[in-house]
């Protein structure tokens, strides 16, 4: 399409060609995924890895591979110690101790030498098994002595599909990472704010309900509201059942019965997995159902929520001037602004718990269905519980010294307070109905004349208390109402903060 002519009186807007400067030619960059170290992908391996790094004991690809290692190491004894399969020897404590090695000494060497053997199975859990039988071959000259080890080689992962292996080796990591590495980090944060309740039971603070001011309430019964909802949520996360199976490809023992009929494989594979510290799961495909997990997730989920709301009300709070954020005289608050002080931390945990509830959801929603006895689906799914766990422990890392920095600024809050003495109509109007129904005359229409007063308009004290001396309510009632102030209209808000330790 042609450009019109510009018109004769209008400037020539047009470039010269001679100021165009030419493209530059693109520069030849370095790939930074050749650059050693590694370079992380995830801010989680990057940045934030101080404040998650112990998940990675319990929640990466080598602990799971340990894991891996540690159910087939005591697959391998309890066969032998419970003498399942016929004419296999028993192993000595020292053989035992040898095995269990394998897991304990589980190290970086371990981990490239799966890597490497995995290359060429291109499979995982076939790779531990080669391992492990590589190590009952080598046993004889470790141990410096002759052993029954290389002899029970093929009792590694014996019956097992390597569902088998997995779905328990999952359970120890997440039941490790939870009990271990989350719940204490959750513990503490909730404790953070429980003492802050107390601390803070009765510091009056005018309430918003809608964002508008309300019936005044303290700071600290608004803490011990988040407490003790957090605490709800603990409670149900540490009360999580971790199950786990092992019964074959189809979950009907089929191998197993076929190879040793004579054995009580039912009782076998009950006791092992109680044995690791799980709940059994009799009933099964070939995968466990993964119910346990979408569980736990939903409830890591419902905490992250309502730590998600901890952190925008502190943030609001903060905005209101209901808080000082104390910080280091060498930190930056704003690049440009040298009188601000974000509330980064706050806003770094409403993210990280937004991040976190997505995977936990997902994580929960796929886990339950499988295709008829088996797809792999789980596979990857699971394989992302350490990003999901992660951005929660990197959220209560953010709130904990979130909380910390901050200094109770009271004096705001009465201020606050002194400036909507018409929140006293509520009081007021309430007292009025009490005394209608005591039979004082008078006390007709409490609240429209109370709506009269107040508003959409400022009062005084002394406006209220002018209207309440005109009321003829009783002189102890008239007296008791004439008292109150914003900050004193508090209720039972402090005592209430004494229910965190019930």
């Amino acid at each position: 399409m042609e450009h019109a002519e510009p018109h004769a009186d209008a400037p020539d807007t047009r470039p010269d060609e001679d100021l165009v400067p030419e493209a530059p030619a693109a520069p030849t960059r370095q790939p930074l995924a050749e650059v050693q170290p590694s370079i992380a992908l995830g801010p989680l391996d990057g940045r934030y890895r101080p404040a998650v790094a112990p998940l990675v004991d319990h929640l990466s690809e080598a602990a799971l591979n340990r894991e891996r290692v540690h159910v087939e190491v005591e697959w391998l004894i309890h066969l032998t110690s419970h003498h399942v399969v016929p004419g296999a020897p028993t192993l000595s404590s020292e053989e035992r101790e040898y095995l269990r090695a394998v897991v304990t000494s589980f190290d970086g060497g371990t981990v490239a030498e799966l890597a490497a053997t995995e290359r060429v199975t291109a499979h995982d859990v076939k790779a531990v098994e080669y391992l492990l039988k590589e190590r009952l071959s080598a046993a004889p000259a470790a141990l410096g002595r002759d052993t029954v080890l290389p002899q029970v080689s093929e009792l590694v992962h014996f019956a097992c599909t390597s569902e088998d292996i997995n779905n328990l080796s999952y359970a120890l990591m997440v039941q490790g990472a939870v009990r271990q590495v989350w719940l204490p980090a959750a513990r503490a944060l909730v404790d953070q704010v429980a003492a802050m309740a107390h601390a803070n039971a009765a510091v009056p603070m005018l309430a918003r309900t809608h964002g508008q001011p309300a019936t005044p309430t303290t700071l600290g019964k608004e803490l011990a509201v988040l407490a003790h909802r957090l605490r709800r949520q603990l409670r149900r996360i540490e009360g999580a059942e971790y199950l786990g199976k092992i019964n074959g490809a189809t979950g009907t023992y089929g191998a197993h019965l076929a190879a040793v009929p004579t054995a009580d494989w039912v009782r076998v594979s009950r006791t092992f997995v109680e044995h690791l510290g799980l709940t059994w799961n009799p009933l099964t495909t070939q995968i466990e159902s993964h119910d346990w997990q979408a569980e736990l997730y939903a409830d890591l989920s419902r905490f992250n929520r309502v730590l998600h709301n901890l952190a925008t009300d502190m943030w609001t709070y903060i905005s209101m001037g209901y808080f000082a954020q104390v910080r280091g005289q060498g930190t930056v608050g704003s690049s440009t602004m040298p009188h601000k002080v974000n509330p980064i931390r706050f806003e770094n945990a409403e993210a990280n718990l937004e991040i976190s509830c997505a995977l936990l959801d997902t994580l929960g929603a796929t886990l339950v269905t499988s295709r008829l006895q088996r797809d792999l689906t789980d596979s990857t799914t699971q394989r992302n519980i350490g990003p999901a766990v992660g951005h929660s422990l990197l959220a209560l890392d953010n709130v904990r010294r979130g909380l910390a920095g901050l200094d109770v600024d009271a004096a705001a809050m009465e201020r606050d307070l002194d400036a909507n003495w018409e929140v006293l109509g509520e009081a007021v109007q309430s007292a009025m109905r009490a005394a209608g129904v005591a039979g004082v005359p008078g006390m007709d229409q409490p609240y429209e004349r109370l709506k009269e007063l107040t508003r959409g308009r400022r009062i005084t004290g002394d406006d209220l208390r002018a209207f309440v001396a005109d009321l003829g309510l009783p002189q102890d009632v008239a007296a008791r109402l004439s008292a109150m102030t914003p900050a004193s209209y508090t209720g039972a808000a402090a005592e209430l903060v004494r229910f965190l330790d019930s």
